[in-house]
């Protein structure tokens, strides 16, 4: 990964306050004081099935997870062709099978354990077999770091979702611009909201900068990540006189955070403040537009969608010099 001169000079710097301060834009410090530990309240970070998502389920309670649950056997695997989706490979239940993009395929490489696999839940190798409309030889095993075997497609290992409790629900698509249902040849199922992702062939992939902007109807010039996935801000969080997320826990489910993208690997965005910062949770690094933590909303199924806007009255999506979009700074 390349490290541009600005990052380590950031890094280089971090320890100075005076320094980081000018970074991050601020003429002077606010006149209250930062209640730092300060997390989300459930009311602040919203239902991931509300506004014009593909699927969401009301209120953004987890489904029964019984049908999508670990133990499941995968059985013989299908193709089935979901409505604005395409065809999708499922298990022997109905159930769409998903990718992560945060995995890897070459050596394929899991990188969903804990609270995510409770959501995710991995699917068995054990017994899954190709069925019709299958290739047999793109399918394959992942040790995990728990030392059971997951199925793979084409390389990439493949996951239930929790919200899909029916044959044929494709909840998952598009979550957090970073889960998608796995396409018989192991490449993510081309329709909502795999923009920005892998065309036939592969050959678009990774075309769109890691962060841009595009103008939106009603909301004018916002920044959206990789995915074409809306880019958004917590009120709550702090950006002087450095980045604090407040955002932890079962938030982050909601609001996954946006992780490190190289500023030259960006577009339309500013650069003074433009850095990252180290999470006290231990969730790594964050990237940040003028020193404010960014984030994706769960509940977005698709490039263009907006439904984390004005959410609790704390988030909102982002202008290209880190400014909310309709609200004030205070």
């Amino acid at each position: 990964m390349k490290t541009s001169w600005r990052s380590a000079s950031l890094v280089a710097s971090a320890a100075a306050v005076l320094a980081l301060t000018t970074a991050c834009g601020q003429d002077s410090p606010p006149a209250a004081s930062q209640n730092v530990g300060a997390t989300a309240a459930p009311g602040d970070y919203g239902s991931i099935g509300t506004g014009n998502g593909v699927g969401g389920t009301a209120g953004g309670q987890q489904a029964s997870p019984s049908p999508s649950s670990p133990s499941n056997p995968a059985g013989k695997l299908s193709v089935a062709t979901a409505e604005e989706v395409g065809k999708v490979v499922t298990d022997s239940l109905g159930l769409t099978l998903y990718r992560f993009d945060q995995d890897s395929e070459q050596p394929p490489k899991s990188n969903c354990d804990g609270d995510c696999a409770k959501t995710w839940p991995p699917v068995p190798a054990d017994d899954a077999e190709a069925g019709e409309g299958i290739d047999k030889s793109l399918l394959g095993s992942v040790t995990r770091a728990d030392g059971t075997k997951q199925l793979t497609v084409g390389g990439w290992p493949a996951y239930r979702y929790a919200k899909d409790v029916n044959a044929g629900d494709v909840k998952g698509q598009g979550v957090g611009g970073k889960w998608y249902a796995l396409a018989p040849d192991g490449k993510k199922a081309q329709g909502g909201g795999a923009a920005g992702g892998e065309e036939a062939g592969g050959e678009e992939a990774g075309a769109q900068p890691g962060l841009s902007t595009r103008n939106d109807p009603k909301l004018g010039e916002i920044v959206v990540d990789k995915n074409g996935m809306t880019v958004y801000r917590f009120k709550k969080d702090e950006a002087w006189p450095k980045p604090v997320s407040n955002c932890t826990g079962e938030c982050l489910e909601k609001w996954p955070l946006v992780e490190p993208v190289d500023y030259a690997d960006t577009k339309g965005i500013q650069e003074k403040g433009y850095m990252i910062f180290d999470r006290t949770d231990g969730k790594g690094k964050q990237q940040t537009i003028n020193c404010s933590p960014i984030y994706t909303f769960a509940g977005d199924k698709a490039p263009g969608d907006t439904n984390g806007q004005g959410v609790g009255g704390t988030w909102f999506a982002v202008r290209p010099d880190g400014k909310l979009v309709g609200a004030s700074e205070k």
